[in-house]
């Protein structure tokens, strides 16, 4: 009998970006003394060196923990998404958190926790890892999304909280089944005992999987677990909806298709399931922000919208529908951003505003109406924007897998999105001739100006340039790697 110690697989350098992250949250947790702008300033640095660090960590494939922690090229394709989307949430919320009284650094203290959770969801080798991470990140983002004190933010902090903590506790108890079914917590064994047939009792990772799957479906809006989603966007201070609506949603998905992509490739139970979420995601997202009049709750339907599209890629055979995932939700990160930041310039309040307010924004400010413009037709999935190729590469993925009916219906809806994209987009051109409605007015400050300036290259660039990024998304094959568990 070996007695001896076994010394814990503790590898610094896979940890280091979250560490700096977590330094982030801890010194503007400990800095409430000085002024919020100091710790927003702090926190953006401490991203930006958390995102050197993963280009450092790129094609490494280092482990830590005895693989619970891995960066692999997933983790860190991933985790670039989520850091980009926060500091562009930052910078927004410098000059908006004021008007929403946010004006604290504990804003910036439970941002920076919510972002350290969700990059542990990404890099998280087992199922156990990836469940704290995603607990972590949803405990801050109740605290947010009811922070601004008004009856509408604390509805739809209630709501956000008690929907969540439901689709949570589903998915601990999809993780207990699927344990008891295959005796582990780690992807790539959930994987390996699938394949040779090792696994206890089919019928319990069958329920496991499919509970798994609808806690998920909570997390990331697929409907019908959608229903929180107009509400706490439309009811949270903007800056917070831009950070639910782009970084939250990009984590969830990395947690998506690490489980179902690393640990469950093999059970094909869940994807039909899936297939019908999917299909109802697409249909309920585009027809809902078709209905919509306030330009606040149709982008809240429209992130629902694009959840359906993003689906697509989960479905698809992870090599490939891995990297159409990441170059989707990198554009979407940049056109939804936009939209919503621009969004927080041009409200009169954190209600929002009626979209028929937009008309002749351009005879104005004809930069916000132009760069409001591009994100919209880019939502749209028009060329030569980044939406475009994003919805090409995930349809390409789900295509190829066989999913052609689930691909002819997103087109179909694609071509509904164009009626609520393209009527703001149009509005923003035409003068005003009727003077009961108020046209907005545009207040941007500086830091919301770098934001959307950024936001808006970005999609210029995904869609110039859309094999540069895709190419480097998949070099050398460590998809296939990182996604197989080995």
């Amino acid at each position: 009998m070996n007695s001896a110690l076994q010394i814990p697989d503790v590898a610094l350098a896979p940890m280091l970006p979250l560490l700096i992250t977590l330094a982030g949250a801890i010194f503007a947790t400990l800095a409430f003394k000085l002024e919020r702008r100091v710790t927003a300033i702090f926190s953006i640095a401490a991203l930006a060196l958390s995102g050197f660090s993963m280009l450092t960590l790129w094609n490494e494939n280092l482990t830590s923990f005895g693989g619970g922690l891995r960066a692999d090229n997933f983790a860190l394709s991933f985790g670039l998404v989520i850091l980009i989307g926060a500091v562009v949430a930052l910078l927004v919320s410098l000059d908006s958190t004021r008007g929403a009284s946010l004006h604290f650094p504990e804003f910036d203290a439970l941002f920076m926790y919510s972002v350290t959770g969700m990059l542990l969801i990404a890099f998280s080798g087992d199922l156990i890892v990836m469940l704290i991470g995603l607990e972590i990140m949803s405990l801050a983002g109740y605290v947010l999304a009811s922070l601004q004190g008004t009856r509408r933010s604390e509805e739809g902090g209630i709501k956000y909280f008690l929907l969540g903590s439901i689709g949570s506790a589903i998915l601990i108890y999809g993780i207990a089944l699927t344990f008891g079914a295959t005796g582990t917590f780690a992807f790539g064994a959930i994987a390996q005992r699938i394949a040779v047939g090792g696994v206890a009792n089919t019928g319990l990772l069958v329920a496991g999987a499919l509970m798994m799957l609808a806690g998920f479906g909570f997390k990331v809006a697929l409907a019908p677990f959608h229903q929180w989603t107009p509400d706490v966007y439309g009811g949270a201070p903007t800056v917070v909806t831009l950070f639910l609506s782009t970084v939250v949603k990009v984590a969830a998905f990395a947690g998506f298709i690490r489980v179902f992509g690393s640990a469950l490739p093999g059970l094909q139970a869940w994807s039909g399931v899936a297939q019908i979420l999917v299909g109802a995601t697409l249909v309920i997202g585009n027809l809902g922000a078709l209905n919509q009049n306030n330009f606040k709750r149709m982008l809240a339907y429209s992130a629902v919208a694009h959840t359906g599209f993003l689906g697509l890629a989960l479905l698809a055979d992870p090599a490939a529908g891995g990297p159409a995932l990441v170059y989707y939700l990198l554009a979407y990160t940049f056109m939804t951003a936009g939209a919503v930041a621009i969004l927080a310039i041009l409200q009169p309040s954190e209600r929002g505003f009626d979209v028929a307010a937009l008309r002749g924004l351009y005879y104005r400010d004809p930069r916000l109406a132009v760069i409001l413009t591009a994100c919209l037709l880019s939502l749209a999935g028009l060329p030569p924007l980044a939406g475009f190729w994003g919805k090409l590469f995930v349809f390409q993925a789900a295509f190829q897998n066989g999913y052609v009916a689930l691909v002819v219906l997103a087109a179909m809806m694609s071509v509904v999105a164009l009626v609520y994209y393209v009527r703001p987009a149009a509005l923003m051109f035409m003068p005003v001739t009727d003077t009961s409605v108020r046209p907005v007015v545009a207040r941007p400050g500086v830091f919301t100006n770098v934001a959307i300036v950024s936001c808006a290259v970005g999609i210029v660039l995904l869609g110039v340039l859309p094999g540069l990024v895709m190419g480097w998304l998949t070099s050398r094959q460590m998809w296939v790697l990182a996604l197989g568990g080995g």
